[in-house]
């Protein structure tokens, strides 16, 4: 089936920017010091600023599209600086709608960071 990927990753401060944009400024996205000393050990990605990126690859596979529902997981954390492999590749379609599972991988050691599915309405 048809699919759009890319590759990158985030920066401190596209962490916080996303913070400054999405009100969310928890400190395990936005303060390197405090997630030292956490499970993680560095800043993550905001779930949603993973979404966000997914959401412009579905765009491109259906241009215009109207979501209509979205689910994802986060079974392990996107760190700061870690090279990223988001993933959109569309499972089923008809003449009104399009399922499209999600994708966001770590390069370095193919950990699944984001997984999920989306289903647009053409627009």
């Amino acid at each position: 089936m048809k699919q759009a990927s890319l590759i990158r990753s985030f920066r401190q401060s596209d962490f916080d920017a996303f913070a400054a944009l999405s009100g969310d400024d928890n400190a395990i996205h936005t303060d390197p010091d405090f997630a030292a000393r956490t499970r993680f050990g560095k800043t993550v990605a905001h779930g949603a600023m993973l979404c966000a990126v997914l959401r412009g690859l579905v765009d491109q596979l259906v241009p215009g599209g109207r979501q209509l529902r979205q689910s994802t997981m986060y079974p392990a954390p996107s760190p700061v600086d870690e090279v990223l492999r988001f993933q959109a590749e569309i499972t089923a379609e008809d003449e009104n709608r399009v399922v499209i599972d999600l994708l966001v991988q770590r390069v370095a050691d193919g950990e699944t960071t984001c997984t999920g599915q989306t289903e647009i309405a053409r627009g």
